[in-house]
């Protein structure tokens, strides 16, 4: 199953067949699941093969091998030289009965070495009234045959037959470089023993919870949780991002990755089969079976044009004599000529050529795109929704400014109660003043947790507070040099921490999600595109406007219900057009799946992202999406270049078969010479570099 003109004769053979609930095609693996009644699957495959397929079963969970098809190179070439020597004979030999009969003899047996296959899938198709490219072109040569053209029906055959080959292995560049992935995992892992020994053993084989060893140099087979080492981890292959991760204890490490400097042990965390590198795998294949807008109009173009080219071909044979003079031989050669030229393979092949080839270049880039159609779409996107946290910002929160506000105390002292009191507060706040002042911490008495507000203890002889705006108006503890100095902070987004005794306030901490730098690039890079950038947030307004501003988003909006942002998409595709939001999949889903397109950040080791997005992007980095929307643009321009050249070029054929001398020999070179550009035109998706990203 080669094309997704064979896809339609196998689809439309099973439609009629009771008890099948569902087909699932990928064409780019060149398989087919059925789920059905088992009576049901064995009607389909018989339905299958009497199409002229071969039906190959796999078992699930299978690697499976296609055939190498050397086989059909050696029937092809065998067919080749017996067609030459049946023109030989033609061209050089005495027309006498003997040679002309030998003659005969090559052409039948090379179309019989090159066409058994065309022969059985264009009956097939004839008997339930179709005509697909094996049909013309078998009735194309076998016409050619018995109007004495037989040195041409067999070189056009075996040329048909060699085309076909040569265009299937440039097809399966595209189909390869989503297999390609599958190496990037080592087969084999290093596993601990229960004695403490280290043995190697096959990856598919290794169970959650193993302790695993990957050495410099080598690829992580499984993913998993570091639990002892550090080192750079190159995560190239899965994320795209360009520079090395720093991996230390905690840290996740994702199969195919490269541990570039120094050994790692790590828990695995995910079977071979289910890493974030095959995730990622089965949902590129996945998303091969889903039809593009392009190969959808395609598709109906050509089983209007087919049936249309064929009819023409039969009022030049019929008409032809009567209207221009010509022999009856000659219209009907030019007849089968047209046939030939009718074929629409260069066509029908243009797309999924085209997809595959755009979907292997994001995925090799950390973007997995789970569909033609959203490869296609993103190029109309005129707005884009971007959640705030994790997205625009960092995600942790950072202590930006302290001011020290007391000289009764040194500044070193009140440093050293405010690292104390953070230390025991699990509040994320908290936790970020306590590392970054990095101090030692003293033993407290008398600990409370004030919910909402902060937290109370006793330390040095002294009760002190840590807490939020509103715990320090509540001990009439403000002032309103203070309140000044809050309102700084707060307009910029920050939230104030203060620490306080029982009488004075002695420090603000000032605490902000602090902006991605390739925030700033990729909301400019946004904007050259012409896509309007919009913050839908929780946060509150201050927030929301002073983090817009650092990152020149266009419009924020804060103090946002899920349900809210769900009402703001739809608001912003009823101004600008096709909108996209970006979120982390989760408390975003509502918003993600109304958009024209949700994309997931920083999904890399999550299921529930991966599941929720149209477009995954694996690591966080939001210059990944206007680089998306550029790739969208380039699939849809080479995906018109290629229908604009295969039609072309047969519209000058159809011309020339006509109206000029046109032979069937130039109409095959003309077809499969069609079909090859088209597909060389493609896999240029597969080479275009990706932009320059500097971290």
């Amino acid at each position: 199953m080669d094309c997704p003109n064979e896809e339609n004769d196998i689809r439309k053979a099973l439609a009629g067949i009771a008890g099948i609930r569902s087909l699932r095609f990928e064409l780019a693996a060149r398989t087919l699941t059925i789920e059905g009644e088992q009576l049901a699957l064995e009607s389909g495959l018989q339905a299958i093969r009497q199409l002229g397929f071969e039906v190959l079963p796999i078992e699930h969970e299978q690697k499976t091998e296609m055939p190498s098809g050397l086989g059909e190179i050696s029937k092809a070439l065998i067919a080749l030289a017996l067609a030459i020597g049946a023109e030989a004979l033609d061209f050089f030999a005495p027309d006498t009965l003997l040679f002309k009969s030998l003659g005969m003899a090559l052409a039948a047996a090379a179309i019989a070495f090159s066409g058994f296959s065309t022969y059985r899938k264009g009956l097939a198709a004839l008997r339930r009234g179709q005509l697909n490219m094996n049909a013309l072109m078998g009735v194309a040569v076998t016409g050619a045959f018995l109007i004495g053209q037989w040195p041409e029906a067999a070189m056009v055959m075996a040329l048909y037959a060699i085309a076909e080959l040569i265009e299937a292995r440039s097809v399966d560049q595209a189909r390869n470089a989503i297999k390609g992935l599958l190496a990037l995992a080592p087969e084999t892992a290093e596993i601990r023993q229960g004695d403490g020994s280290w043995q190697e053993m096959p990856a598919d084989k290794v169970a959650i919870g193993a302790l695993a060893r990957v050495k410099p140099g080598a690829r992580i087979p499984l993913d998993g949780r570091v639990t002892a080492g550090s080192s750079a981890v190159n995560q190239a292959p899965v994320t795209g991002e360009s520079i090395p991760v720093d991996k230390a204890t905690g840290d996740p490490v994702f199969a195919g990755t490269i541990n570039e400097t120094g050994t790692l042990e790590f828990e695995v965390t995910a079977a071979a089969n289910n890493t974030t590198l095959a995730r990622i795998i089965h949902a590129v294949e996945a998303a091969q079976g889903t039809r593009a807008p392009t190969q959808r109009f395609v598709d109906r173009f050509a089983a209007i044009y087919t049936p249309a080219i064929f009819a023409v071909a039969v009022a030049v044979a019929v008409g032809g004599p009567w209207l221009f003079a010509w022999s009856w031989t000659q219209a009907l050669y030019k007849a089968l000529v047209l046939l030939v030229i009718a074929c629409p393979c260069a066509l029908v092949i243009a797309t999924p050529v085209t997809v595959v080839s755009g979907l292997a270049a994001a995925a090799r880039r950390g973007i997995l795109i789970k569909g033609g159609v959203y490869l296609e779409e993103a190029r109309k996107l005129r707005a884009i929704a971007l959640d705030k946290t994790g997205t625009i910002t960092e995600g942790k929160p950072r202590l930006v400014a302290t001011e020290v506000l007391s000289a009764a105390e040194p500044e070193s002292r009140i440093l050293s109660w405010a690292a104390s009191l953070a230390g025991h507060s699990d509040h994320p706040v908290s936790k970020a003043i306590a590392t970054s002042l990095n101090l030692p911490e003293n033993g407290l008495t008398d600990f409370t947790a004030l919910p909402g507000r902060g937290i109370e203890a006793r330390l040095d002889g002294h009760t002190l507070i840590l807490g939020n705006h509103r715990l320090i108006e509540d001990r009439g503890l403000c002032s309103p040099e203070i309140e000044a100095r809050l309102a700084v902070h707060e307009n910029q987004g920050r939230t104030a921490t203060l620490l306080a005794t029982e009488g004075r306030v002695l420090a603000i901490f000032a605490v902000a999600d602090t902006i991605k730098e390739s925030s700033r690039e990729a909301i400019t890079d946004l904007h050259r595109l012409g896509v309007t950038s919009v913050m839908l947030t929780g946060d509150n307004v201050a927030t929301a406007t002073s983090i817009a501003r650092q990152a020149g988003i266009d419009d924020a909006r804060g103090n946002l219900l899920p349900e809210e942002k769900l009402a703001a998409i739809e608001e912003l595709q009823g101004r600008y057009g096709p909108t996209a939001m970006t979120g982390d999949g989760i408390n975003d889903a509502p918003a993600l799946a109304r958009a024209d397109i949700g994309v997931a950040m920083g999904a890399a080791g999550t299921d529930t992202a991966m599941e929720a997005a149209d477009v995954v992007i694996m690591n966080d980095d939001l210059r990944r999406i206007p680089e998306t929307i550029r790739l969208s643009r380039q699939t849809h321009a080479v995906l018109w270049q290629n229908i604009a050249l295969a039609l072309g070029i047969k519209v000058v054929f159809l011309g020339l078969a006509v109206f000029g001398n046109a032979t069937m020999w130039m109409a095959v070179f003309a077809d499969m010479g069609a079909s090859l550009l088209v597909v060389a035109n493609g896999l240029r998706m597969l080479r275009t570099s990706a932009p320059q990203i500097k971290d």
